[in-house]
């Protein structure tokens, strides 16, 4: 028995530190371009920027960006971004902000991303409490910070004379939340959109996270309609509601069934609405269900069991029906995240885990629904990495962020960039 744990202990130890090996020149490249004057400099300015840090996270935190809304926060920070100076800045047809900051070579071009959108309805306060050096606001984290940290980055690269080999694209993206569905990454990644050949995201979570893996999810509102009436005068009647009990059984118990094996698979029914009164019967009853796999073919087999059971459980309204007509429905597919995998080979992903390794934090290589999904989809070197101090409470009213060497984290993400956009000693 003892062998068997040992084995099983090994194989673990053996498998991540493969997964986790960091190649020695991504070590020696880092201190080649650490031993540069100006990023020394570069990096006790960002220490000394952190007032300018700190304001604006407050600043853009406290104006609202609901899914869909965020109109008001990209403009702000499209000012904030030609306050500091860029060669040129304008916000999309999607609603995204870009700020490009032209390389030397500028053949090709590295995307740095935090998103505009919180998942906080309009008229949500926002107004940032301070208690004990803590910053309390729906927002505050995720993704007021990472934005923040944008500003101080171009900041940093603009003050301090570096000079980049690539182009270097500020991106203020929209969509990144809940039914947003990442709608501003693939208006960024459409087919004919100018190429971005490698992507870096920051959003949420502390130094150590490398996010490589993009976990795909597909998402549906299902509507059963019916001619609805009164509970008593038109019983007998089709009733939506007795339809979207049956479904939901059926589903959960198939559902349930399909996830107890094979690669992890998850389901989830969020919102359950329709009906008038409580002596009325509904002519409309909704569901929205979230769908998550490493695994896209399990996507697709979840898909075939929903609607399976909201076929099943049409018919077997209509067959109780005494008066009037038929039950129908629709599923529509209201979220479609893919999912991928890079390689912790590719040198994106390596100088995400030597930086952070540099930092003296153990790099995690993690898996997650971010905007990084889409290129991760379509094969292009991309990362997410975190926002770096102390938050929790995330999604809801009470988020919060604390200020633990938050300066840290912009130092890390500097550092990625001057290696993945190819930092040049002189202009």
């Amino acid at each position: 028995m003892k062998y068997i744990i040992y084995l099983i202990l090994f194989s673990f130890s053996f498998s991540f530190c493969q997964e986790n090996e960091i190649e020695k020149k991504y070590f020696k490249e880092i201190k080649t371009v650490l031993k540069n004057k100006k990023v020394k400099k570069s990096f006790e300015y960002i220490i000394q920027q952190e007032p300018f840090t700190y304001e604006n996270l407050i600043k853009l935190t406290e104006i609202e960006a609901p899914p869909f809304k965020e109109e008001n926060r990209a403009i702000a920070f499209k000012n904030m971004i030609e306050e500091i100076g860029i060669d040129s800045v304008w916000i999309d047809l999607e609603g995204n902000v870009n700020g490009l900051l032209k390389g030397q070579e500028g053949t090709r071009t590295v995307g740095l991303d935090a998103h505009l959108d919180t998942v906080f309805p309009e008229g949500t306060d926002v107004k940032v409490r301070i208690k004990n050096d803590t910053l309390y606001a729906p927002g505050i984290a995720d993704d007021s910070r990472g934005l923040s940290m944008l500003l101080t980055i171009l900041k940093t690269i603009r003050n301090n004379d570096i000079a980049l080999r690539d182009n270097l694209l500020f991106i203020g993206s929209v969509g990144e939340e809940g039914l947003g569905d990442l709608r501003g990454v693939k208006h960024l990644f459409r087919k004919g959109a100018s190429k971005i050949d490698s992507w870096i995201s920051i959003d949420g979570g502390s130094i150590g996270r490398v996010n490589n893996k993009g976990l795909g999810s597909y998402r549906y509102r299902v509507t059963f309609m019916g001619p609805g009436g009164h509970s008593w005068g038109s019983f007998g009647l089709v009733n939506p509601h007795h339809a979207l009990g049956k479904a939901i059984q059926l589903f959960v118990n198939s559902a349930d069934n399909y996830t107890s094996i094979g690669p992890k698979t998850s389901y989830n029914i969020g919102i359950i609405k329709g009906g008038t009164s409580i002596n009325s019967i509904p002519f409309e009853s909704i569901m929205e269900v979230d769908i998550r796999s490493v695994d896209p073919n399990r996507l697709d087999e979840m898909e075939k069991i929903l609607e399976n059971s909201v076929k099943e459980a049409l018919d077997d309204q209509n067959s109780r029906k005494r008066m009037g007509g038929n039950l129908t429905y629709v599923i529509d597919k209201i979220g479609n995240r893919p999912s991928g995998e890079l390689s912790p080979s590719l040198p994106l992903v390596q100088r995400a885990m030597a930086v952070t390794k540099h930092f003296g934090v153990t790099p995690r290589l993690t898996r997650g629904s971010t905007n990084s999904n889409i290129p991760i989809s379509l094969g292009i070197p991309s990362v997410t990495i975190g926002r770096g101090g102390k938050g929790g409470n995330v999604h809801s009213l009470a988020e919060w962020w604390y200020n633990d060497r938050g300066y840290r984290s912009i130092q890390l993400s500097l550092l990625l960039v001057l290696m993945e956009a190819g930092f040049l000693e002189t202009k």
